[in-house]
């Protein structure tokens, strides 16, 4: 089953986080139109993504949905995760040229240096006129030399619009997708003193420090092979972890018929009428689920009948 570990290190500002997801990897993989013929490079992409959206909203503890998106000038043109507070979640991808074998971040998004990468928080009830949030930063460094994989990019982002050092490690396969993410928390009072650094800070910072080095030297094979009791306790047997109730993640798309009713209104019947006319019907498949939607024209003759109960158009994501 797939879960989400949050754990804290006793006596030190800094939190952790451990998910694998195992049967909702496979069931979105199930679901995906096309899964079986998208390249590795390009399902363990996605399952890093999705092992890290899953990480973030858990981190943030945000009440909305939290869209973790790619944007490409590669082979891949988009790669985006949608979770929701529950921890359910949803991910696809869009290929527009052929990947190289063993190609990384760059080959795939990063081709010619445009590539970005944008989080998105959409609180639920918001109130009119309020806008999501959106944080957008380069495939690339500071020194605007290219970041070669996904959990880069994200810690550089965490550390550009938080402020927060954070370590990340990333791994997915076709059975399980994984990630683990270690941030040093805030402390009050902590920083300068008379120009000078305290010295519990700077015994806090190498504190986290040690437990940042101690993170990178997981490697991809244990991420995706141990179970998370063997990995914290391999990595941080010296430490002692106040660990919290795991929680489930899991696969789940919200599209329904409805929604895909309500695309097609905001479209106009003209449109419609002339898919209508040229196809015999309107079909519309779900990216994220694989789900298809058939609308013959006695449904759209009800769907737009005048003084009908519409449904709301689905918001897009951009």
């Amino acid at each position: 089953m797939s879960e989400l570990h949050t754990f804290l290190f006793e006596g030190l500002p800094v939190r952790g986080l451990l998910v694998r997801l195992t049967d909702a990897w496979q069931a979105l993989l199930a679901r995906r139109i096309g899964a079986q013929a998208d390249p590795p490079e390009l399902r363990a992409l996605l399952g890093e993504l999705s092992a890290a959206g899953v990480l973030m909203q858990a981190n943030l503890r945000f009440d909305g949905d939290l869209v973790l998106q790619l944007h490409g000038d590669g082979p891949v043109k988009l790669a985006v995760v949608e979770v929701q507070p529950e921890l359910s979640f949803r991910a696809t991808a869009k290929q527009v040229g052929a990947v190289r074998p063993g190609s990384g971040l760059e080959a795939l998004l990063n081709v010619n240096g445009q590539g970005r990468c944008a989080i998105t928080l959409d609180p639920r009830g918001r109130r009119p006129g309020q806008q999501p949030y959106q944080g957008v930063v380069p495939l690339h460094g500071d020194r605007r030399e290219p970041l070669q994989q996904l959990a880069q990019v994200l810690e550089h982002y965490m550390l550009q619009s938080e402020q927060l050092d954070t370590r990340l490690v990333l791994a997915a396969d076709d059975r399980v997708a994984a990630g683990l993410l270690i941030q040093r928390l805030p402390v009050e009072g902590a920083g300068n003193l008379a120009g000078r650094r305290n010295e519990d800070d700077i015994g806090l910072s190498e504190a986290y420090n040690r437990i940042s080095t101690l993170a990178a030297t997981l490697t991809r094979e244990e991420l995706l092979a141990l179970a998370p009791e063997r990995l914290l306790h391999r990595l941080f047997w010296e430490e002692t972890l106040r660990l919290f109730e795991p929680r489930t993640p899991r696969f789940a798309c919200r599209c329904s018929r409805d929604r895909v009713q309500g695309m097609l209104v905001s479209l106009g019947r003209g449109e419609v009428d002339g898919v209508i006319a040229e196809l015999g019907q309107v079909e519309v498949g779900c990216d994220f689920c694989g789900q298809q939607y058939r609308f013959d024209a006695v449904d759209v003759g009800e769907m737009f009948t005048p003084g009908r109960d519409q449904p709301p158009a689905p918001q897009a994501v951009q």
